[in-house]
């Protein structure tokens, strides 16, 4: 990865093995690639790309929490933040240029192409996890298969609004992750969309859970990251 990198950082992950995490600023290609690179100590050679929902960034604990996890059974996991969020640190993405932050996970994916030797799976929360989904239906050789975190199907009390037109496409192994209060979507509203998937693809419900899946500022449910891998592992690993 041609890039700016600060100096690595050293630390234990959850699973207790040794990672290190660097900050990565590529500005040789547009959009430019903008995050945080965990390299285990001993790389499965796989690795894991994940962004953002739309209010938030590639700090998001849910994504770093999850990348933890990841990386402690030896993926490469690279945190990136989208095109828009790089523009401004706040704020919801630009309208119409969604395309553009598409084109952020695209090169994201080329950049992580040449860190590993395995596959390379893609995906990300509400939103960013919206854009992965319409890339892969558009492209679907581009990676192994996807994480959902939190599919936004639809916006608050507006359930004929969905946002369904290209997942008849979508070709690529998903794991779909959504909480059992989520307005976004009900459990009901996500297994009927996920019906129009002809690609494999599993749906992991969190009872209780809204949008946030339990990482909410400091309230977090720790043990949520594991378990998503281990279902993770055992479909698509």
């Amino acid at each position: 990865m041609d890039s700016a990198a600060s100096v690595p950082k050293r630390r234990a992950s959850r699973e207790g093995s040794f990672m290190e995490i660097l900050s990565v600023f590529d500005q040789s290609i547009d959009p430019h690639v903008r995050g945080w690179l965990h390299r285990p100590d001993v790389d499965r050679g796989d690795a894991l790309i994940l962004t953002h929902g739309a209010g938030g960034n590639c700090n998001a604990p849910l994504l770093v929490g999850l990348a933890e996890t990841f990386c402690g059974h030896g993926y490469v996991v690279f945190r990136c933040d989208l095109p828009y969020r790089q523009q401004r640190p706040t704020g919801p993405p630009f309208p119409g240029q969604a395309e553009r932050d598409r084109e952020g996970l695209r090169n994201a994916v080329a950049a992580i192409r040449k860190q590993v030797t395995g596959k390379i799976f893609l995906g990300g929360h509400s939103y960013g996890g919206r854009q992965s989904t319409i890339l892969c239906a558009a492209e679907t050789e581009l990676v192994s298969g996807l994480l959902l975190l939190s599919y936004p199907l639809h916006l608050p009390k507006k359930p004929d609004q969905l946002r369904i037109q290209h997942l008849p496409n979508l070709r690529t192994p998903s794991l779909f992750v959504h909480g059992t209060r989520d307005p976004f979507g009900s459990i009901e509203e996500i297994e009927k969309a996920l019906a129009l998937i002809p690609a494999k693809h599993e749906l992991l419900r969190v009872d209780g859970a809204g949008h946030d899946l339990g990482f909410k500022r400091k309230t977090q449910t720790t043990s949520l990251p594991a378990h998503i891998f281990a279902i993770f592992d055992e479909m698509l690993g």
